[in-house]
């Protein structure tokens, strides 16, 4: 597969988890999603940044990206809602390691950082069997620039406040 067109397939796959993994900046706020307890290990679950509202908020802004590709692009109605929600399970998988290495909330853990959404995105679109191992190769190696770009606009914009 030529590798241009490797790179627009993967940019149309995974734009529905990259638009739920980005919403919740944008409705910020809430109630965390571990209700401010702690693990066994005495550390916050997830954290603070992780809240009910930015969650629901992804999945929508997610989901309705994720439907308008299933109508340009024929991909399953069931896609709609596992990418996106993937992306959110696995940003959620990332704060929890993140708090068990005693990095806080907002702090940087390289890779996984740029990854954890993409991988949960994958991993729950993989029973849709319209992910290949080139495709998502492709979504691994393009996303780390592309997140710390839209991050570093995220934070130019005073929507994040660390530029990661």
């Amino acid at each position: 597969m030529e590798i241009g067109f490797l790179i627009i397939e993967a940019l149309k796959f995974i734009f529905p988890a990259y638009c739920a993994n980005g919403a919740p900046v944008l409705a910020g706020g809430g109630l965390p999603m571990d209700f401010g307890k702690n693990f066994l290990d005495g550390k916050r679950i997830l954290g603070k940044n992780k809240t009910f509202r930015g969650f629901f908020f992804g999945l929508l802004i997610g989901g309705l990206v994720g439907l308008l590709e299933v109508g340009l692009f024929g991909y399953p109605v069931l896609f709609s809602f596992v990418s996106p929600l993937g992306a959110l399970i696995g940003d959620l998988a990332g704060a929890f390691l993140k708090r068990r290495l005693n990095i806080s909330p907002g702090g940087l853990l390289p890779v996984i950082d740029q990854i954890d959404f993409v991988v949960g995105a994958v991993v729950f679109s993989l029973p849709l069997s319209i992910v290949s191992w080139q495709l998502a190769a492709v979504v691994l190696i393009i996303t780390p620039p592309i997140h710390l770009f839209t991050n570093y606009l995220a934070y130019r914009l005073k929507l994040k406040s660390n530029p990661w």
